[in-house]
């Protein structure tokens, strides 16, 4: 991971097939405004270093890049090239990210969210729809806390029977119910001094929740059929799917144990609304499942990519894995994937939306304007549907303010 040294046309291309540690501009650039070279980078990966260097290059030149977000302005190669090292240092010290992939504009809340609550004991409630990546953000956070030296102990609270549950969570000695032929430490203790991520935690029973309440307000528990208290050195991360305050309503969970979870809340965002790291997840999940598999890479056309990006993909980054090693697997030894190659659940196929156009005006003319006007109503619906009705992010896709878009959305109702 290293600075991407931007020169021309053709190295700026490059900026979208990778996740450099930042991005160096040299100027002159030929028909760009250095201006609109920033906004095109932090478009393709919000957040990223932008440094520009320019020999002798105006001071107002310099106030204004900095104004608008470049992390340096250098008029000389040698302090641009003591900045490229220390970039790619601090890029490392973020090992975490190697587990969350993707910089849309949508995550970088989650990600700024880790770096502060890193080097913290504070309880997190990750919440999500199903396959989300709920345990990939998990680890993120131990990684990037003082604890990542110990374990992080995952339970899944519907994966065991009720009656289990709570020994596997605390432990028990020998003889403490019909089976336990020896004492077993429970998970809580295999975590001390590191992190223990419940999963599904909107389906653990009842009855276990008051002392799982205990643990978190004491920070001590006792192992079944023992009078002794352990005192535990654990930083507790919960997650769910479901809406916890509707459990709450319905008697399902208690109200107390969702405040001492609830500290500090994580939202991850569904795919659909994060559709700009498709491609980066598609690349990851090529190159691991090749990997895997002993394959030759593979790659995709841009066509497929915006065919993948047009889908909703409601079972999330699991679904889109799980449909790339599909993919992989029935293309045999063909190395590039199609849209019909990605197939979905009831045997249809991805199918790229395209948006018809003009390209020739009719013998018998036109009416101009009503053309442009289906045009624009086909565009934004298009950018619409793929933000899930987000206009945000639609006016985003569309090069344009929202303020505009909101404009123009009215505008084309008035004229329907």
């Amino acid at each position: 991971m290293d600075v991407l040294h931007i020169t021309d046309s053709e190295s700026m291309a490059l900026l979208a097939m990778t996740r450099p540690a930042g991005a160096l501009i040299s100027l002159p650039f030929a028909g760009e405004e250095p201006a609109a070279l920033l906004d095109a980078v932090q478009r393709v990966h919000p957040g990223l270093p932008v440094a520009f260097l320019r020999e002798n290059g105006p001071a107002n030149e310099a106030v204004r890049l900095l104004r608008l977000g470049a992390a340096e302005y250098f008029d000389d190669v040698a302090s641009a090239g003591a900045w490229a090292p220390r970039v790619v240092r601090e890029a490392a010290t973020e090992s975490w990210r190697a587990f969350l992939i993707g910089d849309s504009p949508v995550m970088q809340p989650v990600f700024d969210t880790i770096r502060i609550l890193g080097p913290r004991r504070s309880t997190v409630l990750i919440q999500g729809e199903t396959g989300t990546g709920k345990e990939m953000i998990a680890r993120a956070l131990h990684v990037a806390s003082t604890r990542a030296a110990a374990p992080i102990v995952t339970v899944n609270c519907t994966a065991l029977p009720d009656t289990l549950l709570e020994a596997e969570l605390f432990g028990h000695t020998r003889g403490a119910f019909t089976g336990a032929m020896q004492a077993r430490v429970g998970r809580f203790e295999q975590a001390q001094r590191g992190t223990i991520f419940l999963d599904e935690i909107g389906d653990l029973p009842f009855e276990i929740q008051a002392k799982l309440l205990r643990v978190l307000q004491e920070r001590e528990c006792q192992r079944l059929g023992s009078g002794e208290t352990v005192k535990l050195d654990v930083r507790v991360i919960a997650a769910t799917n479901a809406e916890l305050e509707h459990r709450i309503e319905h008697g399902k969970f208690r109200e107390d144990l969702y405040y001492r979870l609830n500290v500090v809340p994580i939202h991850i965002p569904p795919l659909r609304e994060r559709w700009q790291d498709i491609p980066l997840l598609v690349e990851h999940f090529l190159e691991k499942i090749c990997q895997a598999e002993g394959m030759a890479p593979k790659r995709v056309f841009a066509e497929t990519i915006e065919a993948l990006q047009a889908y909703s993909w409601p079972g999330n980054v699991r679904q889109l894995e799980n449909t790339v090693e599909r993919a992989v697997i029935l293309s045999g030894e063909r190395q590039t994937l199609f849209p019909s190659d990605f197939s979905l659940p009831g045997g249809a196929s991805i199918v790229r939306t395209v948006t018809p156009a003009p390209v020739a005006v009719p013998e018998a003319g036109m009416d101009l304007q009503q053309t442009v006007q289906k045009l624009e109503r086909a565009l934004i619906e298009q950018a619409l549907r793929r933000t899930g009705g987000n206009k945000s992010q639609a006016a985003d896709i569309l090069g344009m303010k929202r303020t505009t878009l909101t404009a123009k959305m009215r505008a084309l109702e008035a004229a329907v």
